[in-house]
């Protein structure tokens, strides 16, 4: 019997999960925060319980057991395994019965766990989260000003293709890493492009509170390390993109677009004045092309990743779904921030606890003596630690993004165990102590 299922019936088309139960005992088991669903906040700094550290800290005796902690691709759900997949779509077309049901079977999973509501269209699209969110930059923005909300790496991204490659009257408003700019100043009557979850820089967007309902723009929302790890107000956002890879731990490559009806409504009411490449065409003949949000998708997608995320899609409702997630990030995201607290030489990027994130949380050093350090001399220092605890297979791709501050990114997304976030923490102060001796 296949962990978390039933052994496949014969064409591989179906795949039924086993209870909780089963999942439970398969599994190594999570040690509980009672961390509640949502937003966690976590508790502030309080220097007086911090650690004094000697020079030398000793070698750990426990590591984490799936010491996966990247930020893209990132781990593997708890007793994944390639066997375990469904394969009777492989070699055959993504056109025929077999290929398409399983790529409306991703749709229909995704839209139960996410919330999302009839009213909004999802659809598999090329290119990862990247292709998603171009694909809505490039067929909806320059009907009206755009205002372009950066805070980290993929923001500014997105502000160089709006202003440097289409080139539309656009305002652009940024934020230094680990801080939000003010989003209730924000002109409404404008396009508004933002990153929901900042994962190079752990800062996320708390709530849609300052999204107003009568808004005359359209709302895009890069949510690639949000979706399935935060609530998000579906009838305040216009346009939701992310892709498989972060917080189910899926394969790269696709990316899903999820368009509510006023975008829809600008697709179908606006032809942009630049060529659309193919990849990119959303509508013919001024109408949508409804079959890309029904399965059919733009190009061929590979149906071994489609199959992958099905697995995870299972996995994450046989756990209890959406709040279930949130939980199992915000505990990791808890039990990485203790550590924080009670440790002198580290600290969190992101300023204010309330926009932390409970995804991608991204660290700063706070020794004096290596804040006085320029890049290059953190860099070094970042890149001493990784190297130290991947040799040790005590933590993999645990550097900060290249564009961002140097520093430490642990990922804390529902597919890692809290457990193995617990272990971390003697670890990270070991690789300190070696790399700084």
């Amino acid at each position: 019997m296949a962990p978390f299922g039933e052994p496949l019936i014969a064409n591989s088309e179906i795949v039924r999960f086993a209870p909780s139960l089963l999942i439970r005992a398969l599994t190594p088991s999570p040690v509980s925060l009672e961390a509640p669903a949502g937003h966690a906040v976590p508790t502030r700094r309080v220097l007086s319980v911090r650690r004094d550290y000697m020079t030398e800290t000793a070698r750990p005796g426990t590591k984490p057991a799936r010491p996966h902690f990247s930020s893209g691709p990132c781990a593997k759900p708890p007793g994944w395994d390639a066997a375990h997949l469904a394969t009777g779509s492989l070699g055959r077309s993504h056109r025929s019965k077999l290929g398409k049901s399983r790529l409306v079977h991703a749709l229909d999973l995704t839209r139960e766990i996410l919330g999302v509501p009839a009213t909004h269209r999802i659809g598999i699209v090329p290119g990862s989260d990247t292709g998603a969110v171009e694909m809505a930059l490039w067929s909806l923005l320059g009907a009206r000003k755009a205002t372009m909300v950066a805070w980290e790496s993929f923001g500014e991204g997105w502000v160089t293709d709006v202003v440097k490659q289409l080139k539309i009257d656009a305002e652009v408003v940024k934020a230094p890493y680990g801080e939000l700019p003010d989003l209730a100043a924000l002109d409404q009557s404008t396009d508004i492009v933002f990153t929901w979850n900042g994962t190079t820089s752990g800062v996320r967007v708390p709530n849609g509170d300052w999204i107003r309902d009568d808004r005359e723009g359209l709302t895009i929302a890069d949510a690639t390390s949000a979706c399935f790890a935060m609530d998000l107000p579906w009838d305040k956002l216009d346009v939701v993109t992310f892709s498989w890879q972060k917080v189910l731990g899926g394969e790269g490559a696709h990316g899903v677009l999820i368009l509510g009806p006023r975008a829809v409504e600008r697709l179908e009411s606006y032809t942009p004045a630049w060529p659309m490449p193919k990849i990119f065409r959303m509508t013919k003949g001024g109408k949508l092309i409804e079959g890309i949000f029904k399965g059919e998708t733009i190009n061929t997608p590979s149906m071994l990743a489609v199959e992958d995320y099905i697995w995870a899609l299972e996995w994450a409702k046989s756990l209890g779904g959406l709040k279930a997630l949130i939980k199992r990030a915000d505990a990791n995201a808890a039990a990485l921030d203790a550590w924080v607290q009670q440790t002198p030489w580290i600290d969190h990027l992101a300023t204010d606890p309330i926009s932390r994130s409970n995804t991608s949380v991204c660290l700063k050093f706070a020794d004096a003596a290596v804040t006085g350090l320029d890049d290059e001399g953190k860099l070094a220092l970042v890149k001493k630690i990784a190297s130290l605890l991947e040799a040790q297979d005590a933590a993999y791709d645990i550097a900060g993004y290249r564009d961002a501050p140097p520093g430490l990114r642990i990922w804390c997304g529902a597919t890692v165990e809290t457990a193995d976030v617990e272990a971390l923490g003697p670890w990270l102060d070991w690789a300190w102590s070696q790399a700084r001796a």
